[in-house]
C-alpha cells in the first residue's frame, strides 16, 4: 500500500487481489440471460511513469490531456491542484513543465471492465505443473484496464477466447516451456465456430497478417502480383471441419505461427469468419479510434468534482451525497471520479459475449495437455460423439 493525497490509502501493483475484492451480478441484459458477470469494486491506486523525450517541454495538464484521453483537460487541471498528478513525488502547478526521465505519478480511482462470472476449472495438477480452462472475457495478465480481473500463465489466449492455460510451478519447467515455444515444438489446436459449410479436407492458409494496434485488429495481406510485399507477418493456419449443420460449422485450427488474432483474420480471409466475431464479420466494423472515449466524461466530471470552484480540493475519500445509489451500497463513492457510480468504466459495452473461439490442446515433445469442449461445439449428437470420441 502508498499513503497518497488526502491521506488516502492507495493500492499498488504488489497489492494481491482477495475475495471481498469481488462484486458478482446477473448479466440480465446479455444474450444469454442469468450469465453472472464478476465485476472489480473499485480501489484507489498509482499508476507510475516515466517522462518520454517526446513528452518533455510540455506542461503536466498538457501532456496528460494529450496522451491520455480516457479523462477530459478539466479532470487533469483539478487532479493537478489537488495533488492527484504529482511529479517526483511533488505536488506542481498546473503550468510546470515537465523533463524527460521524471516520475510522474497519477493516483485514481479505477474501474475495472467486468468478466463473464464462469467457474475456473482446474485440470490437471502435478508436481510441475497445473492446467486450467480459462472462462471468456478474462485476459490472461494484467494490461489496459484489467488488473485484478485476469490470470497469469505461460501460454496467453486473447481475451474473449476461452480454453486451456498452462501454469509452471516453477522456474525450471517454465524455462524448459520457454525452449520448447521458441524452438517451434509445441502444437496448438482451437475449435471455431463459423458462419457457412466449410469445405471437407485439410485447408492451408498462408497470408500475412498485419495487426492495427490504434483499430484493435488484424488483416490478411498477400502477394498481388504488383511487386508491392505485404507489410504484416508471415502466418499459417491449416483448418479442418469436424462437423456442420448446414448453417455453421466447427473447425478445428491449428496455428502454425502466432499472430495477433491470426485464426480470427485467416477465418475472415477464407470467408468462414467465426459466427459471433462483431470484429472480423462485418466490413463495417468501427475500430476503436472512431468510437471515441470521452463521450458523457465531461458530464460525468461535472456532477462528480467536490466543489464548484476549481481552486477548491475537498475531502477526496468517502463521499457522503450518493448514498441512495445502488452502486454506493457495495463501493465508496469518489467525488473526483469520472466513471463512479457506476461498477463498470463510462462506455463499457455490457452486453460483450464469449467468442465462439476455445484452445482445446497443447502438444510438446512428450506431453499433451487437453481442455473439454465449449458447449457451443456441439452442433447436434452427431458432432456430440465426433467431438467425444
Amino acid at each position: 500500500m502508498a499513503a497518497g493525497p488526502a491521506g488516502i490509502v492507495w493500492q499498488t501493483p504488489a497489492n494481491p487481489p482477495e475475495r471481498q475484492d469481488y462484486i458478482f451480478r446477473d448479466g440480465s441484459s446479455n444474450p444469454q440471460p442469468g450469465l453472472r458477470r464478476r465485476y472489480v469494486r473499485p480501489y484507489y491506486f498509482e499508476f507510475i511513469s516515466h517522462v518520454k523525450n517526446r513528452w518533455a517541454g510540455k506542461t503536466i495538464v498538457d501532456l496528460f490531456t494529450d496522451e491520455f484521453k480516457g479523462r477530459p483537460r478539466e479532470y487533469y487541471v483539478h487532479a493537478v491542484k489537488c495533488g492527484r498528478l504529482q511529479v517526483d513525488d511533488q505536488m506542481v502547478h498546473a503550468d510546470y513543465v515537465v523533463q524527460s526521465s521524471q516520475k510522474i505519478s497519477h493516483f485514481l480511482h479505477r474501474h475495472e471492465p467486468p468478466v463473464l462470472g464462469g467457474d475456473i476449472t482446474i485440470l490437471q495438477n502435478e508436481a510441475d505443473v497445473v492446467t486450467v480452462c480459462k472462462p471468456a472475457s478474462v485476459p490472461v495478465h494484467p494490461c489496459g484496464q484489467y488488473r485484478k480481473n485476469t490470470v497469469v500463465a505461460v501460454h496467453r489466449l486473447d481475451r474473449l477466447v476461452s480454453g486451456l492455460l498452462i501454469f509452471a510451478k516453477n522456474a525450471d519447467k517454465a524455462e524448459s516451456f520457454r525452449q520448447q515455444i521458441e524452438a517451434s515444438l509445441l502444437q496448438k489446436e482451437y475449435v471455431a465456430k463459423v458462419v457457412g459449410v466449410f469445405p471437407d479436407g485439410e485447408q492451408t492458409v498462408n497470408a500475412n497478417v498485419h495487426f492495427n494496434a490504434r483499430e484493435g485488429r488484424s488483416t490478411a495481406e498477400v502477394c498481388d502480383g504488383d511487386g508491392k510485399a505485404p507489410i504484416g507477418k508471415q502466418a499459417c493456419t491449416k483448418f479442418q471441419r469436424i462437423c456442420t449443420d448446414g448453417i455453421h460449422s466447427i473447425v478445428l485450427c491449428k496455428p502454425v505461427t502466432g499472430r495477433t488474432h491470426q485464426i480470427r483474420v485467416h477465418l475472415k480471409h477464407i470467408g468462414y469468419p467465426i459466427a459471433n466475431d462483431e470484429v472480423y464479420l462485418s466490413e463495417n466494423f468501427s475500430p476503436r479510434s472512431s468510437k471515441g472515449t470521452r463521450i458523457n466524461r465531461a458530464t460525468t466530471l461535472a456532477c462528480s468534482l467536490p466543489s464548484s470552484d476549481p481552486d477548491s480540493c475537498a475531502d477526496l475519500g468517502n463521499n457522503d451525497t450518493n448514498k441512495d445509489t445502488e452502486a454506493d451500497e457495495e463501493f465508496s463513492i469518489d467525488p473526483m471520479c469520472t466513471n463512479c457510480p457506476n461498477l463498470a468504466p463510462v462506455g463499457y459495452d455490457a452486453d460483450e459475449e464469449a467468442l465462439w473461439l476455445h484452445c482445446v490442446r497443447y502438444t510438446g515433445p512428450d506431453w499433451s495437455y487437453e481442455c473439454p469442449y465449449p458447449d457451443w461445439a456441439f452442433l447436434d449428437n452427431v458432432s456430440r460423439k465426433k467431438l467425444k470420441s
